[in-house]
């Protein structure tokens, strides 16, 4: 029976257990993570650096892989290769314990191999303040030639073009987490397994669609849409460029899985929180060779939508008077809040 932890931070001996579970140093390392050590010191012959922090929240059993990747895929967007990691964990007390800690920096370390990453440092501690582990992933990325590809430079007559299929991030915690509920609800069990291995099947990380396409000639911008949905994303897309875009619902891809998950918890699988999904915005010219290059990297992609200019951004579907409500709560948290999570 693994011991239960006290509040406070881990002490320098389970620390440095942890540690050794991820790769924690390299060429461009000066400073990495250790007990005493304030921050980290990394080398950047590069000029500019991509930065990006974004905590877990909701219940995953692989919090520590997930925010990991969930990290890397908003500097990939950026057009930069993730390389170094600050990882905060905050774990419940009283209840926690060393096999918790662990589990969860064995989790980060499988993901930083995943994506050539070095943890460089962050912060562990158990307190009162929280209920279940949160896990904050901070992303350093240095961009190559300083060149850095923002969401708001999408253009006017631009195409959008999805990758994958949604809600692929949503319908994987939704199998694992309500399937008790969904199966009650009529689900059928194999296709609960199958969505509960979207996390690595088709898996939620945009950083091989993003590596196909970055580089090339009209491609102006990269999403990746998260909390909200593809629909969200879409809206994201259209205020940070000053756009609207006409979306055409019905080609998005949706998963037979998410669709019937979705559709058990009276949900809308576009509204879902979509990581895996690449949102591209790339000139009407160029849709054919980006769907061909994405294709040629096993990725799947879809054009649903096109950009327009626009004094007042919006995103609509067919008519510019029929918009599509912005709504940035996702409709996982509304799951989460009527059903309660097996074993609670």
């Amino acid at each position: 029976m693994s011991r239960v932890l006290p509040a406070g931070k881990l002490e320098p001996e389970l620390l440095a257990e942890c540690l050794s579970l991820c790769p924690t140093t390299g060429p461009d390392v000066l400073v990495g993570p250790g007990f005493g050590e304030d921050a980290a010191a990394v080398v950047s012959h590069e000029s500019v650096v991509i930065v990006k922090s974004d905590p877990i929240t909701f219940a995953t059993d692989r919090i520590g892989w997930y925010a990991v990747h969930v990290a890397a895929n908003d500097v990939t967007t950026r057009g930069a290769d993730p390389r170094w990691l600050l990882l905060t964990v905050l774990l419940p007390y009283p209840g926690a314990t060393a096999a918790a800690a662990m589990s969860i920096f064995a989790q980060a370390g499988e993901a930083c191999r995943e994506l050539g990453v070095v943890l460089v440092g962050g912060h562990t501690e158990v307190t009162g303040t929280v209920v279940q582990p949160v896990v904050s992933a901070s992303m350093l990325a240095p961009a190559p030639g300083g060149r850095v590809l923002c969401t708001r430079d999408a253009r006017a007559g631009d195409a959008l073009v999805m990758t994958q299929h949604c809600p692929i991030e949503g319908a994987s915690i939704l199998a694992r987490d309500l399937r008790g509920a969904l199966v009650a609800r009529g689900v059928p069990e194999e296709g609960l397994d199958r969505a509960a291995r979207f996390l690595d099947d088709p898996g939620i990380s945009v950083v091989t669609a993003a590596r196909a396409v970055r580089d090339m000639p009209g491609v102006h911008a990269l999403h990746d849409p998260t909390e909200g949905g593809v629909l969200c994303g879409l809206w994201e897309v259209a205020l940070a460029a000053g756009l609207s875009i006409d979306v055409d619902l019905d080609a998005i891809p949706v998963s037979p899985e998410g669709a019937a998950i979705c559709g058990a918890l009276g949900l809308d699988p576009l509204r879902t929180i979509a990581s895996g999904a690449l949102l591209i915005s790339c000139a009407e010219e160029s849709v054919g060779d980006v769907i061909a290059r994405l294709a040629a990297a096993g990725v799947p992609g879809t054009v649903i939508g096109k950009a327009s200019r626009s004094d007042r951004p919006t995103v609509f579907s067919g008519d510019p008077a029929n918009a599509v409500p912005f709504v940035v709560h996702d409709e996982l948290a509304r799951a989460f809040g009527e059903l309660p999570a097996e074993g609670a």
